[in-house]
């Protein structure tokens, strides 16, 4: 009986640290959000993002907006006509999931904001062990590719495994 209830509430616990996994980024952070004069080659190089994170772009619908674009139109900051537009978001509040490992990249298509700096390129990993972004370096043009590496993880894998090493513990000490 003692056991069961243990299975119990680690199955629990468990089921917590999974949704804890992913994780939502305020793009910019809460002070500034997507706005001009922010740099969004350091926020992203702060962060590790992995397939699930979710982006939320908070800004001002009059002002700005936020576009989905491939890598070339990203370099270009020319969404004319729609050349290279993935997807486009004008709420003023909007949430981007990462579904992928690959890299993503927006910009504000307001005159001229991504050629003053508002455009955003992340790259995305299966696991999170290795994601992180920031804008293609001068040399390249790309970021670098998102990483599979299974080693290493984020923190919610290590809290799961945490806990797994104390129900297993905890089930021999119930004997």
């Amino acid at each position: 009986m003692a056991c069961f209830r243990l299975v119990a509430a680690f199955a629990y616990l468990l089921l917590l640290l999974s949704r804890a996994g992913a994780v939502e980024y305020v793009v910019g952070d809460g002070d500034f959000g997507w706005d001009s004069g922010v740099n969004y080659i350091s926020w992203a190089k702060e962060h590790t993002f992995a397939v699930g994170d979710v982006l939320v772009f908070q800004y001002v619908s009059s002002q700005h907006n936020v576009y989905e674009v491939t890598a070339s139109t990203y370099r270009s900051c020319d969404a004319a006509g729609d050349k290279g537009v993935v997807a486009k978001y004008t709420s003023g509040f909007d949430k981007v999931a990462l579904s992928e490992a690959r890299s993503y990249w927006f910009i504000c298509e307001f005159p001229g904001h991504c050629l003053g700096g508002m455009k955003l390129a992340v790259n995305v990993s299966a696991n999170g062990a290795e994601g992180g972004g920031g804008a293609p370096s001068p040399t390249t043009n790309e970021p670098p590719p998102p990483s599979s590496n299974a080693a290493g993880g984020r923190p919610g894998w290590m809290a799961m495994g945490l806990a797994l090493g104390v129900l297993l513990v905890l089930m021999n000490w119930a004997r």
